[in-house]
Protein backbone atom coordinates (compact mmCIF):
# COMPACT_ATOMS: atom_id res chain seq x y z
CA UNK A 1 0.00 0.00 0.00
CA UNK A 2 2.99 2.23 -0.66
CA UNK A 3 0.53 4.16 -3.10
CA UNK A 4 2.01 7.41 -3.39
CA UNK A 5 0.14 10.49 -4.94
CA UNK A 6 -3.06 8.38 -3.97
CA UNK A 7 -5.24 8.21 -1.12
CA UNK A 8 -5.99 4.45 0.11
CA UNK A 9 -9.75 5.54 -0.42
CA UNK A 10 -9.23 5.95 -3.73
CA UNK A 11 -8.00 3.05 -4.80
CA UNK A 12 -9.11 -1.32 -3.79
CA UNK A 13 -6.59 -2.21 -1.17
CA UNK A 14 -8.21 -5.48 0.16
CA UNK A 15 -7.11 -7.47 -2.40
CA UNK A 16 -5.25 -10.56 -1.49
CA UNK A 17 -1.44 -10.48 -1.77
CA UNK A 18 1.21 -13.08 -1.14
CA UNK A 19 3.73 -12.54 1.41
CA UNK A 20 6.26 -10.96 -0.64
CA UNK A 21 3.35 -8.48 -2.41
CA UNK A 22 2.52 -7.61 1.31
CA UNK A 23 6.03 -6.99 2.67
CA UNK A 24 6.71 -4.99 -0.76
CA UNK A 25 3.46 -2.76 -0.54
CA UNK A 26 1.64 -2.36 2.44
CA UNK A 27 5.03 -2.91 4.78
CA UNK A 28 8.12 -1.65 2.99
CA UNK A 29 11.12 -1.68 5.13
CA UNK A 30 9.83 -4.62 7.27
CA UNK A 31 11.64 -7.60 5.93
CA UNK A 32 13.89 -10.17 8.03
CA UNK A 33 17.19 -8.74 8.62
CA UNK A 34 20.86 -9.51 10.19
CA UNK A 35 20.43 -6.02 12.06
CA UNK A 36 17.44 -5.86 14.44
CA UNK A 37 15.77 -2.89 15.25
CA UNK A 38 13.78 -3.59 18.37
CA UNK A 39 11.95 0.06 19.41
CA UNK A 40 10.63 2.82 18.09
CA UNK A 41 9.04 5.89 19.60
CA UNK A 42 5.93 6.57 19.44
CA UNK A 43 4.59 10.63 18.56
CA UNK A 44 1.59 12.25 19.02
CA UNK A 45 0.72 15.96 17.98
CA UNK A 46 -1.84 16.18 20.24
CA UNK A 47 -0.26 15.47 23.37
CA UNK A 48 2.90 17.66 22.53
CA UNK A 49 5.50 14.60 22.47
CA UNK A 50 8.78 15.44 21.09
CA UNK A 51 12.71 15.90 21.99
CA UNK A 52 14.96 18.65 21.91
CA UNK A 53 18.43 19.73 22.57
CA UNK A 54 20.45 22.63 22.05
CA UNK A 55 23.34 22.43 19.59
CA UNK A 56 26.91 22.11 20.99
CA UNK A 57 28.95 25.41 20.14
CA UNK A 58 31.15 24.24 16.60
CA UNK A 59 28.47 22.55 15.67
CA UNK A 60 29.24 22.64 11.40
CA UNK A 61 26.36 25.11 9.84
CA UNK A 62 27.61 23.83 6.15
CA UNK A 63 27.62 20.22 6.05
CA UNK A 64 25.31 17.46 7.69
CA UNK A 65 23.24 14.52 7.63
CA UNK A 66 20.26 13.42 9.02
CA UNK A 67 18.84 9.46 8.53
CA UNK A 68 16.02 8.32 10.58
CA UNK A 69 12.77 5.67 9.77
CA UNK A 70 9.09 6.49 10.31
CA UNK A 71 5.73 5.45 9.94
CA UNK A 72 3.01 7.78 9.55
CA UNK A 73 -0.44 7.40 11.76
CA UNK A 74 -2.77 10.20 11.46
CA UNK A 75 -2.25 12.59 7.85
CA UNK A 76 -2.96 16.11 9.31
CA UNK A 77 -3.05 17.94 5.94
CA UNK A 78 -0.96 20.22 7.18
CA UNK A 79 2.38 20.87 7.95
CA UNK A 80 4.59 18.17 10.20
CA UNK A 81 8.14 17.82 11.26
CA UNK A 82 10.25 15.28 11.39
CA UNK A 83 13.05 16.69 12.36
CA UNK A 84 14.70 20.24 12.85
CA UNK A 85 17.55 21.35 12.96
CA UNK A 86 17.26 25.37 14.11
CA UNK A 87 14.97 28.00 14.36
CA UNK A 88 17.59 31.03 14.01
CA UNK A 89 16.15 33.05 11.33
CA UNK A 90 14.67 30.96 8.91
CA UNK A 91 14.65 26.78 9.50
CA UNK A 92 16.56 24.29 8.62
CA UNK A 93 13.75 21.11 9.06
CA UNK A 94 12.75 18.11 7.20
CA UNK A 95 8.59 16.93 7.29
CA UNK A 96 5.85 17.01 5.38
CA UNK A 97 4.84 19.47 3.19
CA UNK A 98 1.11 21.27 4.34
CA UNK A 99 0.69 23.17 0.70
CA UNK A 100 -0.02 21.82 -2.74
CA UNK A 101 0.73 18.76 -2.82
CA UNK A 102 -0.08 18.02 0.76
CA UNK A 103 2.27 15.32 2.20
CA UNK A 104 4.71 15.68 0.16
CA UNK A 105 8.49 15.45 1.74
CA UNK A 106 9.27 19.19 2.99
CA UNK A 107 12.63 20.51 3.08
CA UNK A 108 13.53 23.72 4.40
CA UNK A 109 17.47 24.66 4.56
CA UNK A 110 17.29 28.20 5.98
CA UNK A 111 19.79 30.34 8.26
CA UNK A 112 20.12 34.46 9.13
CA UNK A 113 19.55 35.79 12.37
CA UNK A 114 16.91 37.45 14.53
CA UNK A 115 13.60 37.38 12.67
CA UNK A 116 15.82 37.55 9.13
CA UNK A 117 17.09 35.61 6.40
CA UNK A 118 16.95 33.16 3.77
CA UNK A 119 15.30 29.69 3.10
CA UNK A 120 16.11 27.57 0.47
CA UNK A 121 12.49 25.23 0.31
CA UNK A 122 12.21 22.38 -1.67
CA UNK A 123 9.28 19.90 -1.95
CA UNK A 124 8.23 17.09 -4.03
CA UNK A 125 6.00 15.58 -6.47
CA UNK A 126 6.00 12.41 -4.45
CA UNK A 127 3.65 12.43 -1.40
CA UNK A 128 3.80 9.78 1.20
CA UNK A 129 0.20 9.36 2.63
CA UNK A 130 0.26 5.50 3.53
CA UNK A 131 -0.67 4.99 7.59
CA UNK A 132 0.97 0.76 7.48
CA UNK A 133 4.47 1.51 6.22
CA UNK A 134 7.52 2.02 7.69
CA UNK A 135 9.87 4.65 5.37
CA UNK A 136 13.47 5.38 5.43
CA UNK A 137 14.57 8.54 4.47
CA UNK A 138 17.96 10.47 4.17
CA UNK A 139 18.83 14.20 3.82
CA UNK A 140 22.19 15.44 3.45
CA UNK A 141 23.31 19.00 2.52
CA UNK A 142 27.37 19.89 2.07
CA UNK A 143 26.93 23.43 1.04
CA UNK A 144 30.99 23.41 -0.17
CA UNK A 145 30.20 21.95 -3.14
CA UNK A 146 30.57 23.59 -6.39
CA UNK A 147 28.24 21.75 -7.80
CA UNK A 148 24.77 22.94 -7.27
CA UNK A 149 23.17 19.29 -7.29
CA UNK A 150 25.65 18.01 -4.55
CA UNK A 151 24.24 20.46 -2.01
CA UNK A 152 21.18 19.09 -1.40
CA UNK A 153 19.74 15.21 -1.49
CA UNK A 154 17.24 13.41 -0.58
CA UNK A 155 16.60 9.46 -0.38
CA UNK A 156 13.10 7.76 0.34
CA UNK A 157 13.23 4.29 0.91
CA UNK A 158 16.55 4.14 -1.01
CA UNK A 159 15.69 6.12 -3.97
CA UNK A 160 16.85 9.58 -4.67
CA UNK A 161 14.05 12.10 -4.97
CA UNK A 162 14.65 13.63 -8.69
CA UNK A 163 11.12 15.29 -9.10
CA UNK A 164 10.14 18.48 -7.20
CA UNK A 165 7.35 20.55 -7.28
CA UNK A 166 9.63 23.04 -6.09
CA UNK A 167 13.46 22.56 -5.79
CA UNK A 168 15.36 25.77 -4.05
CA UNK A 169 19.37 24.52 -3.54
CA UNK A 170 21.31 26.62 -1.28
CA UNK A 171 24.39 28.78 -2.33
CA UNK A 172 27.72 27.80 -1.99
CA UNK A 173 28.86 27.90 1.69
CA UNK A 174 25.54 28.98 2.56
CA UNK A 175 25.19 28.71 6.54
CA UNK A 176 22.34 26.89 7.97
CA UNK A 177 20.65 27.70 11.31
CA UNK A 178 22.24 25.42 13.28
CA UNK A 179 23.91 27.67 15.66
CA UNK A 180 25.46 27.12 19.28
CA UNK A 181 22.59 26.86 21.56
CA UNK A 182 19.62 26.51 18.92
CA UNK A 183 17.87 23.89 19.68
CA UNK A 184 17.42 20.70 17.43
CA UNK A 185 13.93 18.96 17.27
CA UNK A 186 12.62 15.40 16.26
CA UNK A 187 8.97 15.50 15.99
CA UNK A 188 8.21 19.29 15.93
CA UNK A 189 8.85 22.53 15.40
CA UNK A 190 8.09 23.34 19.28
CA UNK A 191 4.65 23.10 21.34
CA UNK A 192 2.48 25.01 19.15
CA UNK A 193 3.44 24.07 15.67
CA UNK A 194 4.07 21.12 12.95
CA UNK A 195 3.66 18.17 15.35
CA UNK A 196 4.34 14.52 14.10
CA UNK A 197 1.79 11.90 14.91
CA UNK A 198 3.59 8.66 13.71
CA UNK A 199 6.33 6.27 14.89
CA UNK A 200 10.31 7.35 14.50
CA UNK A 201 13.22 5.03 15.08
CA UNK A 202 16.97 4.57 14.31
CA UNK A 203 17.62 8.28 14.18
CA UNK A 204 20.83 9.54 13.22
CA UNK A 205 22.48 13.47 13.00
CA UNK A 206 25.94 13.57 11.51
CA UNK A 207 27.81 16.78 12.51
CA UNK A 208 30.10 17.92 9.49
CA UNK A 209 29.80 14.68 7.87
CA UNK A 210 27.54 14.06 4.29
CA UNK A 211 26.62 10.60 3.23
CA UNK A 212 24.41 8.55 1.29
CA UNK A 213 21.72 5.90 1.70
CA UNK A 214 23.36 3.26 1.15
CA UNK A 215 25.22 3.73 4.61
CA UNK A 216 22.19 3.46 6.22
CA UNK A 217 20.12 1.13 4.07
CA UNK A 218 20.58 -1.70 1.30
CA UNK A 219 18.13 -3.69 -1.26
CA UNK A 220 17.39 -7.26 0.06
CA UNK A 221 18.08 -9.26 -2.59
CA UNK A 222 15.51 -11.65 -2.46
CA UNK A 223 11.95 -9.34 -1.95
CA UNK A 224 13.89 -6.23 -3.68
CA UNK A 225 12.56 -4.28 -0.23
CA UNK A 226 14.90 -1.47 1.19
CA UNK A 227 16.14 -2.89 4.95
CA UNK A 228 18.26 -0.85 7.49
CA UNK A 229 21.86 -1.57 7.72
CA UNK A 230 23.95 -0.95 11.21
CA UNK A 231 25.69 3.02 10.35
CA UNK A 232 29.80 2.10 11.09
CA UNK A 233 30.89 5.92 10.36
CA UNK A 234 31.78 9.04 12.42
CA UNK A 235 29.14 11.71 13.92
CA UNK A 236 30.86 14.88 14.86
CA UNK A 237 30.79 16.78 17.72
CA UNK A 238 27.11 17.97 17.93
CA UNK A 239 26.54 14.07 16.34
CA UNK A 240 23.82 11.71 17.60
CA UNK A 241 22.38 8.40 17.45
CA UNK A 242 19.01 7.88 18.85
CA UNK A 243 17.61 4.05 19.36
CA UNK A 244 14.97 4.77 21.61
CA UNK A 245 15.97 0.91 23.45
CA UNK A 246 16.21 2.40 27.24
CA UNK A 247 13.02 3.00 28.22
CA UNK A 248 13.69 4.63 31.44
CA UNK A 249 15.90 7.19 29.36
CA UNK A 250 14.55 7.30 25.65
CA UNK A 251 16.71 10.50 24.89
CA UNK A 252 19.97 8.67 25.59
CA UNK A 253 22.58 9.54 22.60
CA UNK A 254 24.41 5.72 21.52
CA UNK A 255 26.90 7.74 19.72
CA UNK A 256 29.30 7.83 21.94
CA UNK A 257 28.90 11.91 22.28
CA UNK A 258 26.73 11.94 25.23
CA UNK A 259 24.44 14.15 22.91
CA UNK A 260 21.24 13.18 25.22
CA UNK A 261 17.54 15.06 24.21
CA UNK A 262 15.01 16.35 26.34
CA UNK A 263 11.87 14.85 26.36
CA UNK A 264 8.93 16.76 26.28
CA UNK A 265 5.56 15.11 27.56
CA UNK A 266 7.61 11.75 26.63
CA UNK A 267 7.49 8.68 29.12
CA UNK A 268 8.73 5.37 29.12
CA UNK A 269 5.12 4.56 28.23
CA UNK A 270 5.83 5.77 24.59
CA UNK A 271 8.35 3.24 24.05
CA UNK A 272 6.76 0.64 21.29
CA UNK A 273 8.25 -2.91 19.50
CA UNK A 274 7.13 -1.58 16.39
CA UNK A 275 9.81 -1.06 14.12
CA UNK A 276 11.08 -0.57 10.61
CA UNK A 277 12.26 -4.30 10.34
CA UNK A 278 8.95 -5.65 12.61
CA UNK A 279 5.63 -3.61 11.60
CA UNK A 280 2.88 -4.50 13.93
CA UNK A 281 -0.76 -3.91 12.68
CA UNK A 282 -2.14 -0.41 13.76
CA UNK A 283 -5.86 1.33 13.34
CA UNK A 284 -5.84 2.14 9.32
CA UNK A 285 -5.90 6.46 9.84
CA UNK A 286 -6.99 6.68 5.72
CA UNK A 287 -9.07 4.51 5.24
CA UNK A 288 -12.63 6.14 5.46
CA UNK A 289 -16.13 4.03 4.88
CA UNK A 290 -18.58 6.73 4.31
CA UNK A 291 -18.38 10.51 2.45
CA UNK A 292 -18.74 11.84 6.07
CA UNK A 293 -15.97 10.33 8.40
CA UNK A 294 -17.20 9.91 11.57
CA UNK A 295 -14.26 8.43 13.04
CA UNK A 296 -10.89 9.38 14.42
CA UNK A 297 -7.94 7.77 14.82
CA UNK A 298 -4.86 8.45 17.35
CA UNK A 299 -2.40 7.62 19.95
CA UNK A 300 0.11 5.73 17.13
CA UNK A 301 -2.56 4.02 15.90
CA UNK A 302 -4.30 2.33 18.64
CA UNK A 303 -7.04 4.88 19.45
CA UNK A 304 -10.41 5.74 17.45
CA UNK A 305 -12.91 7.48 18.52
CA UNK A 306 -16.72 8.35 17.53
CA UNK A 307 -16.88 12.17 16.34
CA UNK A 308 -20.65 12.30 14.87
CA UNK A 309 -24.39 12.24 16.66
CA UNK A 310 -27.40 10.91 16.73
CA UNK A 311 -27.20 7.31 14.76
CA UNK A 312 -24.26 7.27 11.98
CA UNK A 313 -21.97 4.68 12.60
CA UNK A 314 -18.62 3.97 10.53
CA UNK A 315 -15.97 1.22 10.65
CA UNK A 316 -12.02 1.57 10.61
CA UNK A 317 -10.10 -1.68 10.33
CA UNK A 318 -6.71 -2.82 10.68
CA UNK A 319 -3.76 -2.29 8.39
CA UNK A 320 -2.71 -5.63 7.82
CA UNK A 321 -5.19 -8.04 6.17
CA UNK A 322 -5.32 -11.93 7.28
CA UNK A 323 -5.12 -14.98 4.92
CA UNK A 324 -3.79 -18.00 7.30
CA UNK A 325 -2.23 -18.56 10.50
CA UNK A 326 -3.45 -17.51 14.33
CA UNK A 327 -3.75 -14.33 15.34
CA UNK A 328 -4.34 -12.39 18.98
CA UNK A 329 -5.21 -8.82 20.12
CA UNK A 330 -6.49 -6.49 22.70
CA UNK A 331 -8.70 -3.51 23.10
CA UNK A 332 -10.98 -1.53 25.87
CA UNK A 333 -13.84 0.87 25.97
CA UNK A 334 -12.64 4.25 26.55
CA UNK A 335 -14.82 6.87 28.78
CA UNK A 336 -17.85 8.47 26.74
CA UNK A 337 -21.18 9.07 27.16
CA UNK A 338 -22.71 5.89 25.43
CA UNK A 339 -22.13 2.29 24.86
CA UNK A 340 -22.39 2.22 21.25
CA UNK A 341 -19.57 0.02 19.94
CA UNK A 342 -18.70 -3.59 17.91
CA UNK A 343 -15.41 -5.18 17.41
CA UNK A 344 -13.59 -7.84 15.44
CA UNK A 345 -13.35 -9.10 11.89
CA UNK A 346 -14.76 -8.95 8.65
CA UNK A 347 -13.89 -9.69 4.97
CA UNK A 348 -11.20 -8.07 3.47
CA UNK A 349 -12.95 -7.69 0.40
CA UNK A 350 -15.75 -5.79 1.95
CA UNK A 351 -16.86 -2.39 2.54
CA UNK A 352 -17.10 -1.14 6.17
CA UNK A 353 -19.44 1.49 6.03
CA UNK A 354 -22.34 0.71 8.56
CA UNK A 355 -20.72 -2.26 9.34
CA UNK A 356 -23.13 -3.14 12.39
CA UNK A 357 -26.02 -3.24 10.38
CA UNK A 358 -24.80 -4.95 7.12
CA UNK A 359 -25.90 -1.93 5.06
CA UNK A 360 -23.91 -2.31 1.71
CA UNK A 361 -22.21 -5.61 2.44
CA UNK A 362 -22.75 -9.11 2.09
CA UNK A 363 -24.38 -10.85 4.62
CA UNK A 364 -22.24 -12.78 7.35
CA UNK A 365 -19.42 -11.18 6.31
CA UNK A 366 -18.75 -10.18 9.62
CA UNK A 367 -18.10 -11.28 12.96
CA UNK A 368 -18.11 -8.82 16.02
CA UNK A 369 -18.75 -8.85 19.69
CA UNK A 370 -20.87 -5.88 20.40
CA UNK A 371 -21.05 -3.82 23.72
CA UNK A 372 -24.58 -5.78 24.94
CA UNK A 373 -22.97 -9.02 25.02
CA UNK A 374 -24.15 -10.47 21.80
CA UNK A 375 -21.94 -12.13 19.57
CA UNK A 376 -23.07 -12.22 15.75
CA UNK A 377 -22.62 -13.48 12.73
CA UNK A 378 -24.57 -16.15 10.62
CA UNK A 379 -26.23 -16.95 14.07
CA UNK A 380 -26.51 -15.63 17.33
CA UNK A 381 -23.97 -16.30 20.44
CA UNK A 382 -24.60 -14.77 23.94
CA UNK A 383 -21.90 -13.20 25.72
CA UNK A 384 -21.46 -10.96 28.74
CA UNK A 385 -21.60 -6.98 28.51
CA UNK A 386 -18.95 -4.86 28.78
CA UNK A 387 -18.48 -0.99 30.09
CA UNK A 388 -14.86 1.35 30.21
CA UNK A 389 -11.60 -0.52 31.39
CA UNK A 390 -13.33 -4.30 30.61
CA UNK A 391 -10.70 -5.56 28.39
CA UNK A 392 -11.70 -7.65 25.54
CA UNK A 393 -9.21 -10.09 23.86
CA UNK A 394 -9.80 -11.42 19.88
CA UNK A 395 -8.23 -14.54 18.81
CA UNK A 396 -8.57 -15.08 15.14
CA UNK A 397 -8.12 -18.44 13.41
CA UNK A 398 -7.85 -17.96 10.05
CA UNK A 399 -6.40 -21.51 9.50
CA UNK A 400 -10.12 -23.44 10.57
CA UNK A 401 -11.79 -20.34 10.28
CA UNK A 402 -12.56 -19.35 13.86
CA UNK A 403 -12.83 -15.94 15.46
CA UNK A 404 -13.18 -15.68 19.63
CA UNK A 405 -13.81 -13.31 22.24
CA UNK A 406 -12.88 -13.06 26.19
CA UNK A 407 -13.63 -10.28 28.50
CA UNK A 408 -11.28 -10.03 31.16
CA UNK A 409 -9.56 -13.16 30.33
CA UNK A 410 -12.60 -15.06 30.04
CA UNK A 411 -13.41 -16.20 26.93
CA UNK A 412 -17.41 -16.01 25.68
CA UNK A 413 -20.25 -18.05 23.92
CA UNK A 414 -18.33 -21.67 25.16
CA UNK A 415 -15.68 -20.71 22.93
CA UNK A 416 -11.96 -21.91 23.32
CA UNK A 417 -9.16 -20.54 20.76
CA UNK A 418 -6.80 -23.30 21.60
CA UNK A 419 -9.33 -26.11 21.38
CA UNK A 420 -11.27 -25.01 18.76
CA UNK A 421 -14.96 -25.34 20.70
CA UNK A 422 -17.72 -23.75 19.05
CA UNK A 423 -16.13 -22.94 16.10
CA UNK A 424 -19.01 -24.05 14.29
CA UNK A 425 -21.49 -22.57 16.24
CA UNK A 426 -21.94 -18.06 16.35
CA UNK A 427 -17.69 -18.31 16.14
CA UNK A 428 -17.10 -19.31 12.81
CA UNK A 429 -15.85 -16.89 9.97
CA UNK A 430 -17.86 -17.79 6.64
CA UNK A 431 -15.90 -14.86 4.38
CA UNK A 432 -12.88 -16.33 4.21
CA UNK A 433 -9.91 -13.75 4.66
CA UNK A 434 -10.66 -11.60 7.59
CA UNK A 435 -9.22 -8.09 8.24
CA UNK A 436 -9.62 -6.42 12.35
CA UNK A 437 -12.67 -4.28 12.54
CA UNK A 438 -14.22 -1.92 14.56
CA UNK A 439 -17.19 0.08 14.84
CA UNK A 440 -18.04 3.25 17.04
CA UNK A 441 -21.17 5.67 16.92
CA UNK A 442 -22.68 8.50 18.51
CA UNK A 443 -19.52 10.70 20.36
CA UNK A 444 -19.46 7.44 22.28
CA UNK A 445 -15.73 7.77 23.77
CA UNK A 446 -13.51 5.88 22.21
CA UNK A 447 -11.44 2.50 21.50
CA UNK A 448 -8.33 1.50 22.96
CA UNK A 449 -6.27 -1.17 21.32
CA UNK A 450 -2.99 -2.94 21.64
CA UNK A 451 -2.45 -5.10 18.76
CA UNK A 452 1.17 -5.28 20.77
CA UNK A 453 3.52 -2.92 18.90
CA UNK A 454 2.64 -0.37 21.55
CA UNK A 455 0.00 -0.39 24.29
CA UNK A 456 -2.64 1.58 23.52
CA UNK A 457 -4.19 1.46 26.89
CA UNK A 458 -1.77 0.34 30.19
CA UNK A 459 -0.77 -3.43 30.66
CA UNK A 460 0.01 -4.38 34.03
CA UNK A 461 0.84 -8.03 33.44
CA UNK A 462 2.80 -7.97 30.32
CA UNK A 463 2.62 -10.86 27.84
CA UNK A 464 4.23 -11.51 24.55
CA UNK A 465 3.48 -14.46 22.33
CA UNK A 466 5.48 -17.27 21.91
CA UNK A 467 8.49 -15.81 19.73
CA UNK A 468 8.57 -12.85 22.42
CA UNK A 469 6.35 -10.18 20.12
CA UNK A 470 4.17 -8.08 21.77
CA UNK A 471 3.16 -6.93 25.08
CA UNK A 472 -0.35 -7.73 26.24
CA UNK A 473 -2.68 -7.57 29.50
CA UNK A 474 -3.34 -11.67 29.33
CA UNK A 475 -1.07 -14.39 28.01
CA UNK A 476 -2.33 -14.95 23.53
CA UNK A 477 -3.76 -18.45 23.68
CA UNK A 478 -1.87 -21.40 22.51
CA UNK A 479 -0.52 -20.83 19.21
CA UNK A 480 -1.58 -17.41 18.18
CA UNK A 481 0.13 -14.31 18.02
CA UNK A 482 0.90 -11.19 17.50
CA UNK A 483 -0.14 -9.57 13.94
CA UNK A 484 3.76 -8.14 12.78
CA UNK A 485 5.45 -8.63 9.92
CA UNK A 486 7.76 -11.49 11.80
CA UNK A 487 4.92 -13.38 12.78
CA UNK A 488 3.66 -13.18 9.31
CA UNK A 489 7.07 -14.47 7.73
CA UNK A 490 6.33 -17.49 9.56
CA UNK A 491 2.61 -18.36 9.63
CA UNK A 492 0.90 -15.93 7.64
Amino acid sequence: MALFGKKLAEVKIWLKPNMETLQRTANRGSVSTGFNISNSLKLEADDSEWLYKANDAGTNRKTFTVSMWFKRTELANDYMQLWQGGSNGEATRLGFYGGTPKEAIWVDVGGGSGNTGSDYRSYSVQVLRDTSAWYHIVLAVDTTQGTAANRLKVWLNGDEITTWTNQAIPAQDFQCSLEASINMHWGAYNSTYYKMCGYIAECHYLDGVAKVQTDFGEVNEDSGIWKPIKYDGTYGGNGCYLKFDDSSDLGKDSSGNGNTFTLNNVSAANQAQDSPTNNFCILNAVYQAQATKYHVVSNGGTFVTGTASGTAWDGVAGTIPLFKGKWYFELKKDGGSGTNMIVGAGGIDQHLYNWRTLTAITTGAKLYFSYNGTIYSNGQGGGASWTDNDIISIAIDQDNLGLYFAKNGAWQNSGDPESGSDRTGANTITWGDSIPAFNVANNVGGLELNFGGFDGFAVSSGNADANGYGNFEYAPPTGYYAICTKNLAEFG
